[in-house]
C-alpha cells in the first residue's frame, strides 16, 4: 500500500466513524426529549398518556393542597387553562401561589400530571434570606452606591 492510500483510507475511516457518531448522538437526543408546554398547548397537543412532559406556568391561588407525607396536589396555569399536579416530595422554598413554575413529570390524564420535579421561578431580585440578613447586619444593604 502506498502512503496515498493509507491518508485515503484514514481519511474515510474516519469520516465514517464522525458519521456514525453523530448519528447515534442525534437518534438518542430525539428519544430523550422533553418538550416545555403551557397549560393550553398541553390540551391542544397530541401528548399520548404517560408521556414524559414539562409543563411550566403559574401557580394558581388557593390550590396547594397538602397530603400527608410529603403529598401535594396544585393546579399550574395561563391565562386561558389549568392543568392539576400530584407530587411527591419536597417542595423548593420559592415555590408559592401566585409564583410561576416548571414541572417535570409524566401525564396521566388529559388535565392531571404526576410531577417527578418542581422548579420554582423567581425575578431577578431574589436574593436568599441568609445573605440578605447578613448584608443588613453589615449594614451593606439597599446602600446608594453611587
Amino acid at each position: 500500500m502506498s502512503v496515498r492510500f493509507q491518508r485515503l483510507l484514514i481519511i474515510l475511516l474516519s469520516l465514517i466513524f464522525i458519521s456514525i457518531s453523530i448519528g447515534l448522538i442525534l437518534i438518542n437526543s430525539k428519544n430523550n426529549l422533553i418538550f416545555f408546554f403551557t397549560p393550553t398547548e398541553l390540551i391542544n397537543s397530541n401528548t399520548k398518556v404517560n408521556d414524559k412532559i414539562r409543563i411550566g406556568g403559574i401557580i394558581k391561588k388557593k390550590s396547594i393542597i397538602s397530603l400527608d407525607n410529603n403529598k401535594y396536589n396544585f393546579i399550574v396555569m395561563d391565562n386561558y387553562n389549568s392543568i392539576e399536579v400530584t407530587y411527591s416530595g419536597l417542595l423548593p422554598d420559592l415555590f408559592k401561589e401566585g409564583q410561576g413554575a416548571v414541572i417535570e413529570g409524566k401525564l396521566l390524564k388529559n388535565n392531571l400530571v404526576e410531577a417527578f420535579t418542581v422548579f420554582a421561578k423567581h425575578d431577578e431580585n431574589y436574593m436568599p434570606k441568609s445573605i440578605k440578613q447578613q448584608l443588613e447586619k453589615n449594614e451593606y444593604w439597599k446602600k446608594n452606591y453611587r
